[in-house]
């Protein structure tokens, strides 16, 4: 098994890991056939777990060309605060940036909010006397004593990991290598990570908490990769593993135990991966994406045909610097629980079921009603439906859920089912207006995407709402996630900090600020094994105007940056601005940081076409859908896998397959695509129930 060499093998396999289900896409890279498969997800052994995956998937470990692997071990660590003990090391004078972190509150009106705890108590950070200034130069020398003696008290706290972050290291960073080789000869058994390695960028708290994290995960993360990589080398894997990364795109698994903090937002990433390499597939450069899953909803945006990303998120409270897609996650998921509230109105979530005992028609103790009960009783999923292939549902258990709230309420249990869909229907809507409308984009230019085991619910009504014409469900949804995995290229994101005035800015300056990030790039995609010919760097640039907090990001052309390219980037930073927030200023405008995206390309399989369908396979019956009338309407229901490429269906059906289900209503009409996904227009004049039941 190798990082870097291009195997010889036939199969492209993708995982991914999540709470209930561990999700798994196979696909032949002669694009002959793809397909999708679904076991349970092993928490006391993820390894295990992803073995057991690869032998249902049933490929020979010799034929896998590519694995790629997408997981939440970072994540989880951080939510139930499972890391490594920590320790931080800092400049002289800066012990309480990370204690202190911004002294806002974001909660305004909780009087009972606590701030969440940081991952490592004050009495693990220490200083070092040593200090640079922002244009690098050194304002105090490194004490190698002092440092040593830090160094020793580090070692003897207990720490397993430590995070070095000093003042000004993103302008230089000889002080963090120098206290890097101290500590390894004094506490060699230390997991290191080094602010300059994660983040060139000014902010010191952001940088801090970045490093942080990244310490705090790395002992886990190496545990863990290095313990499955070994199991997939003595099954006889030789192909290249890949993990999934934050901001799009995939890393190797040596850049993943280094930099763990790139894996830590990975989740939802992979998904909006696929959705943008099936834009063009279904001629849709522009997509708004919403996967719904378990315990929550994640929506995002493509424009012309890339996804947004974002530089900092903030996580359980704890600053994350490193660059990700710009994902809207809320609470709203199948598992999502229906409750009332002090003032006796009926709300849905963020609270989830979980996967244990989850929603109540399950069947595992679970007791609280749930999306995936409203829908059940509804009508939009069946007893007979088995949640990815192995879980049945009970209807039984999902009305008296739905009735012991409706009860408390003084309403009947259908008029509460249909509220709930209601409920999370509008808070999915609010999601999308907040990454389109509220950035400047009409919904009703984009199509919207949907996967993940919950998105065929709720879809149709979401587009109406917004008026967006075109509804796409890939084929497997459920698993889409784990297929955007296979598309993936290896990325690596670089940033440097440097606060200069457009106007006093020549070519030459912006070209040697640029230029040793991309020396950095090449660097890294050789280490990787990509060849010149592989490798595409794709530079921007962080501005603002002059006095301003927030910076915009404004795609440069090319990482040679001309002339007639910089006589025009004010103008190009100012129509952005405008776009986004609504008006320009005629102040000075400033870069403050410049970017390059390094990604090397991986060899792209075509997704297979669909076939013609199985024309033996008629419907699989009729199911009454509660959705507007206690009467209930008629849904005629077909096998995913029966419908062949160029099939029309007009609503009201409902669509069942292995990872997902599908309601397409009454006035809206479906067509199937080239590769098998769904493409649903919906209709205007239809009448939207989700307003009136609520």
């Amino acid at each position: 098994m190798t990082d870097r060499a291009t195997p010889g093998g036939q199969t492209r396999l993708a995982i991914d890991v999540g709470g209930t289900f561990t999700d798994v896409a196979i696909l032949d890279d002669e694009g002959n056939a793809a397909r999708f498969e679904k076991t349970s997800t092993t928490p006391d052994d993820p390894a295990r777990g992803v073995i057991t995956a690869m032998e249902k998937a049933n490929v020979a470990m010799s034929d896998i060309s590519y694995f790629v692997h997408g997981t939440t071990l970072a994540l989880n660590a951080l939510l139930t605060r499972t890391g490594a003990v920590v320790a931080l090391v800092t400049t002289k004078g800066f012990r309480d940036v990370y204690e202190l972190a911004r002294t806002d509150r974001k909660v305004m009106y909780d009087f009972k909010f606590r701030k969440p705890p940081n991952l490592l108590p004050r009495r693990r950070a220490f200083e070092v006397d040593e200090r640079m200034l922002f244009t690098g130069e050194v304002h105090s020398a490194f004490d190698e004593a002092d440092a040593r003696r830090v160094a020793e008290l580090v070692r003897d706290s207990g720490a397993e990991s430590v995070a070095v972050a000093f003042l000004h290291s993103y302008a230089n960073p000889d002080h963090e290598l120098a206290m890097e080789a101290v500590l390894r000869e004094v506490a060699p058994d230390l997991e290191i990570s080094l602010s300059h390695r994660l983040v060139r960028e000014y902010r010191e708290y952001e940088r801090t908490s970045t490093t942080v994290i990244d310490a705090y995960t790395k002992p886990i993360v190496r545990r863990y990769l290095e313990r499955l990589r070994g199991s997939l080398g003595d099954a006889g894997f030789e192909g290249r593993f890949l993990i999934t990364r934050s901001g799009g795109g995939a890393m190797t698994v040596a850049t993943a135990m280094e930099q763990p903090a790139h894996m830590v937002l990975s989740g939802p990433a992979a998904g909006v991966i696929g959705a943008a390499a099936m834009g063009p597939l279904v001629g849709e450069p522009d997509l708004i994406t919403i996967d719904m899953g378990g315990t929550s909803l994640d929506a995002s945006l493509i424009v012309g045909g890339r996804p947004t990303t974002v530089t900092e998120e903030d996580f359980e409270g704890q600053a994350i610097a490193v660059p990700s897609l710009n994902i809207k996650t809320i609470g709203a998921g199948g598992g999502s629980i229906a409750w009332i509230d002090d003032a006796g109105h009926m709300q849905v979530g963020p609270q989830s079921a979980g996967a244990s005992p989850g929603p109540a028609s399950y069947g595992r103790g679970g007791t609280q009603a749930t999306v995936t009960d409203a829908a059940l009783y509804l009508g939009y999923l069946g007893e007979a439906t088995a949640l990815g292939g192995e879980l049945s549902l009970d209807r039984s258990l999902a009305e008296k859920a739905i009735a012991d709230i409706a009860g408390d309420l003084g309403l009947d249990a259908m008029t509460v089912a249909r509220g709930i869909m209601a409920f999370v229907t509008a808070r999915i809507t609010g999601a999308v207006r907040e990454i389109t409308v509220e950035q400047g984009h009409d919904p009703a230019n984009f199509a919207l995407l949907s996967y993940g085991g919950g998105g065929g619910f709720v879809a149709l009504d979401v587009a109406r709402e917004l008026r967006i014409p075109r509804v796409i469900v890939p084929l497997g949804p459920g698993a889409f996630s784990a297929y955007g995995m296979l598309m993936t290229d290896v990325v690596h994101d670089f940033g440097q900090t440097s606060v200069e005035a457009v106007d006093e800015l020549s070519v030459s300056d912006l070209r040697a600020l640029i230029a040793p990030l991309a020396e950095r790039a090449r660097s890294a995609l050789v280490s990787d094994g990509f060849d010149e010919s592989d490798q595409e760097l794709r530079a921007s640039s962080d501005m603002r105007f002059q006095g301003q907090e927030h910076t915009v990001e404004v795609p440069l052309d090319s990482v040679e940056v001309t002339e007639e390219e910089l006589a025009g980037l004010q103008e190009r930073f100012a129509a952005l601005h405008e776009e986004r927030y609504g008006h320009r200023t005629e102040d000075p405008v400033e870069i403050v940081t410049a970017r390059l995206r390094a990604t090397g390309r991986v060899p792209r399989p075509q997704l297979p076409l669909a076939g013609p369908g199985d024309p033996e396979q008629g419907p699989a019956g009729d199911r009454s859908v509660y959705r507007s009338s206690d009467a209930g309407e008629d849904y005629t229901i077909l096998r995913r896998d029966g419908l062949g490429r160029g099939q029309r269906l007009e609503g009201p059906v409902i669509i069942e397959e292995l990872t997902a289900t599908t309601v397409i209503h009454a006035g809206d009409s479906c067509v199937v695509g080239d590769h098998g996904e769904l493409i649903i227009e919906v209709a205007p004049e239809a009448a939207s129930t989700t307003k009136d039941e609520g």
